[in-house]
């Protein structure tokens, strides 16, 4: 394929990801025929531009809201974007709902008519991907971790149920869409003369963890390998994200875009941030296991005093510990 480099067997993805989205295409169109008045209420090229800010040239972001899922919010919690060569536009995350895709695509079109070729995944977690079904008569590429489709897989049901519950209306036509392109290692992407290079990582956030980084302007969009003032929330691995940031702190990239929090900030000092959060929830949760603290103790007394630092720690850091505990009492 133009513009890509595949290792063996993407061509086998492509193709069936190719009649996966011609299906989908198919059964948008026989709902537009069983259910006119939706279809005219709502045609996808109605939809409202999504507010964006250009960060470098042809690299555009949208700063979600540092909040969980709401109907006040309408489910736009996550950094997602886009990046525009001479040929084509890769998207990257989509948001939470089919209702942000559509206006991420809108978005997209007050800036340049070029067909999107790519969508981007960095990883499974809802806020990231509902958005990636307005995209799909555009025929892309969906793009991801070789693990993010086994994973999504897993989660649909809790995802949905979740979704329609916190969403209610909001969630309509919100539906995974899997990755037809995978990733393991690295991958490049040429858009015409902007090349983006992918990677996935060790188990942190999850264990499906992708970045991009665009080489025209130095910048590594790092999904939520990197939360900027909201707390880092593990899904996966505390030590796998402490090796992963050490990682990231080696690219000395000129940029790097978090998937939560401010989009320009110095990363050096974010970085930091969060890899002192999770080295301390390390030490102490192993310091707990020392002592003989069951989870429910260690839950209960780790870490409090970091409340003040960062936003949402009331819903997820005790999460946090819990998930450190799990993984760090095989350690002993």
């Amino acid at each position: 394929m133009r513009g890509i480099r595949m290792k063996e067997g993407d061509a086998e993805v492509a193709s069936r990801g190719r009649g996966w989205l011609r299906m989908v295409g198919a059964l948008s169109c026989y709902a537009c025929f069983a259910l006119p008045l939706h279809c005219a209420a709502a045609p996808q090229d109605a939809a409202q531009p999504l507010p964006v800010v250009q960060l470098e040239p042809g690299l555009y972001m949208h700063r979600g809201q540092d909040d969980v899922a709401t109907r006040a919010n309408g489910g736009d919690i996550a950094n997602i974007g886009f990046i525009v060569g001479s040929r084509c536009v890769a998207v990257i995350d989509t948001g939470g709902t089919a209702a942000e895709g559509r206006a991420l695509r809108a978005a997209i079109r007050t800036v340049t008519p070029l067909p999107v070729c790519y969508v981007i995944n960095t990883h499974m977690h809802p806020d990231h991907i509902f958005g990636n079904v307005a995209f799909a008569a555009d025929y892309p590429q969906f793009v991801g971790s070789a693990t993010l489709a086994e994973a999504e897989a897993s989660h649909e049901e809790s995802y949905m149920r979740v979704l329609k519950r916190e969403l209610g209306a909001l969630a309509d036509g919100s539906v995974i869409v899997p990755p037809t392109l995978t990733v393991s290692g690295s991958m490049t992407l040429d858009l015409g003369h902007r090349v983006l290079r992918l990677q996935t990582w060790k188990t942190a956030h999850t264990n499906n963890d992708l970045t991009v980084y665009d080489e025209a302007s130095g910048t590594l969009i790092a999904g939520d390998l990197l939360f900027v003032q909201c707390i880092p929330v593990i899904d996966g691995s505390a030590l796998g994200w402490l090796d992963d940031i050490a990682a990231i702190r080696a690219m000395n990239p000129r940029r790097i875009v978090p998937g939560h929090g401010p989009l320009d900030v110095p990363w050096q000092r974010a970085l930091a941030a969060e890899q002192a959060y999770l080295a301390r929830l390390v030490h102490d949760v192993r310091a707990a296991l020392r002592q003989g603290q069951t989870m429910q103790q260690a839950v209960d007394t780790i870490g409090l005093d970091e409340r003040g630092k960062w936003r949402l720690f009331d819903i997820y850091h005790r999460r946090n510990v819990t998930a450190a505990y799990a993984e760090l009492e095989w350690e002993q």
